[in-house]
């Protein structure tokens, strides 16, 4: 951020009065501009036959990770809910329609300012098509994801807590709320 959204004048970075946290504050008006993590909010579409589960994913068509397969997933609106957010990007990226449950992972992701929330769904039909931010979408059993071309650790840690409770259940478990803190790889040269 260079400029004060209130007055346009420049900001600079310090830490205000009664503060611990640098901040950008307008040099004119005195505004303090906060910013604060953004929230990816998806889901986790499963289709049951036969007694087999597959899960919907998405192969991204857009950047990062262009070409990847990932949950389908994306920023959060201002007034809408998390449950709203999920199954709007549900809708938008694999054109699914889904039952929302309950919240199943919370993903910290403090390097790049983000924290990602995803639910536990269920698809009602299997008229699904990919949205304009997906190349294809397509079920998959656990065998058959491409664990290697999965986009981000989010959805990575996501699929793997899934398929663990999905077992569970089996044996007469149940689904927990799961969180996680991915903190960036330190590099090593």
């Amino acid at each position: 951020m260079k400029f004060c959204s209130e007055c346009a004048a420049p900001v600079i970075v310090q830490i205000p009065a009664d503060d611990t946290r640098e901040r950008h504050v307008c040099s004119a008006c005195g505004t303090i501009h906060y910013q604060n993590p953004k929230m990816v909010v998806g889901s986790i579409p499963v289709w049951e036959h036969n007694g087999e589960v597959r899960i919907l994913l998405c192969r991204r068509a857009i950047e990062p990770r262009y070409g990847y397969w990932t949950l389908p997933a994306g920023f959060m609106e201002n007034y809408e809910t998390t449950s709203q957010a999920a199954q709007r990007e549900t809708v938008e990226e694999a054109g699914a329609n889904i039952a929302l449950h309950e919240l199943f992972s919370i993903l910290n992701v403090p390097h790049v300012n983000q924290v990602h929330l995803f639910y536990r769904a269920t698809l009602l039909d299997i008229n699904y098509q990919a949205g304009v931010e997906s190349l294809e979408v397509q079920l998959f059993t656990e065998q058959e994801i491409p664990w290697d071309d999965i986009a981000f650790p989010t959805v990575v840690h996501t699929l793997k807590y899934f398929f663990e409770d999905m077992a569970k259940v089996k044996q007469g478990g149940s689904y927990a709320v799961h969180a996680h803190d991915l903190f960036k790889p330190m590099r090593h040269d």
